[in-house]
């Protein structure tokens, strides 16, 4: 059985992610790459190789029940996330996968409070979706 623990760390601060976060396309990326083309004599060329990075993990709580996390530890996600190509270790299942935050496709971020107040402290909970892509050292 594997560590339920999620870490995220730059090097100096590691945070601890709910290990309830669900991995939501740990099954949709491939590590193979393949093309196919046409040569001008109609002949079908068909490359493959071996992505050496850039599969994406995106974590989210499976349901508004699941998952939550203080506005503390957004606000240090929140302080990464703003730091263009910020290096991270996030360590899911007890393996250690080499991040950055995935800007691309709707943001490293996207959260909102599990109750809204008009002043929030920095124990408040927050429902969140954290995406992220691997890259190689």
């Amino acid at each position: 059985m594997s560590d339920p623990v999620i870490t995220l760390s730059d090097g100096t601060t590691t945070i601890a992610l709910d290990p309830d976060l669900y991995w939501e396309d740990e099954y949709t990326w491939s590590a193979v790459e393949q093309s196919v083309a046409r040569s001008l004599t109609g002949a079908q060329i068909v490359q493959l190789g071996l992505r050496q990075a850039g599969r994406p993990i995106t974590l989210r709580p499976e349901d508004d029940v699941s998952a939550w996390m203080s506005r503390a530890v957004m606000a240090q996600l929140q302080a990464w996330a703003d730091i263009p190509g910020k290096r991270m270790t996030l360590t899911l299942r007890g393996t250690a996968h080499l991040v950055i935050g995935r800007h691309h496709d709707g943001g490293m971020i996207d959260a909102r409070p599990l109750i809204h107040y008009a002043d929030p402290a920095d124990t408040d909970w927050v429902l969140a979706t954290l995406r992220f892509l691997t890259v190689i050292e």
